[in-house]
């Protein structure tokens, strides 16, 4: 048996979205599907072996992106090489540093950036022992 879970985002402005976090994350864009009107209701980005689906919020369907809903109760974790540029990115491209990247007491370093949507960002990564870190 084979499972597989892609979360879905819903997002104010699905092109934007598919822009940020191929710049900010390095997704890849793989699929986008739009309606007759423009509306992305589906598009998927990878990321590592992990798929990434969004869309266009749409009230009409129940979509709701998470400004609509006064804001997200989902944290999205992101395990990448270096949460610091990855953080700084996010900021640089729109994105609210909510907790900044630093070294946790449980073997990461990690930080939290709420995206230009609404979506909060866990932005991890493994400690690397004599590394330096920015304070």
């Amino acid at each position: 048996m084979t499972s597989e879970l892609h979360p879905k985002l819903l997002v104010s402005d699905a092109d934007a979205a598919i822009d940020f976090y191929a710049k900010t994350l390095g997704a890849t864009p793989t699929i986008r599907v739009a309606d007759d009107h423009g509306v992305v209701n589906h598009a998927e980005l990878t990321l590592g072996s992990a798929v990434l689906a969004l869309a266009q919020s749409v009230e009409e369907w129940g979509w709701h992106d998470p400004a609509s809903l006064g804001g997200s109760p989902v944290l999205v974790t992101a395990n990448v090489s270096d949460p610091d540029a990855t953080a700084d990115r996010m900021v640089q491209l729109g994105g609210e540093l909510v907790i900044p990247v630093e070294d946790r007491p449980y073997g990461k370093r990690q930080g939290r950036v709420r995206d230009p949507f609404g979506h909060l960002w866990v932005i991890s990564g493994d400690l690397h022992e004599g590394a330096a870190h920015p304070s």
